[in-house]
């Protein structure tokens, strides 16, 4: 049996995990592709780490959620971020392990990492 205060320290801890999956209009939102093709090519663990990673730099500007399907299944798993008054940016092929170079260079930064995006993968 758990105590009260070990429940409060869980509790607190999840909505860490959860608050970057609400939000408000007006944030910079992170959609994460989960349509059958991208939960096929393994879009949980990236809506996962993108989740962590947002929770991780405190970024209470930016909301991560999951979205159907974005039309372009050759490339998932697909990962569109969507700033307020910017072009919409689509990160394809994003495995976990990009998902850390992703947050840090363009949700902290501010720059694409354009060798992630579909335009690089078309050339």
């Amino acid at each position: 049996m758990k105590s009260l205060a070990e429940l409060a320290a869980i509790r607190d801890k999840m909505k860490q995990t959860v608050l970057p999956r609400e939000g408000n209009e007006g944030k910079t939102r992170v959609l994460v592709g989960m349509a059958t093709c991208g939960i096929a090519a393994g879009a949980r663990p990236i809506l996962t780490a993108f989740t962590e990673e947002v929770a991780n730099h405190a970024l209470a500007d930016v909301m991560v959620t999951q979205t159907g399907c974005i039309g372009i299944c050759q490339f998932e798993p697909v990962v569109e971020i969507v700033a307020p008054g910017q072009e919409k940016i689509t990160y394809v092929k994003v495995t976990p392990e990009m998902v850390a170079h992703i947050v840090e260079k363009h949700l902290v930064g501010g720059t694409p990492v354009e060798e992630y995006t579909i335009g690089a993968s078309q050339n």
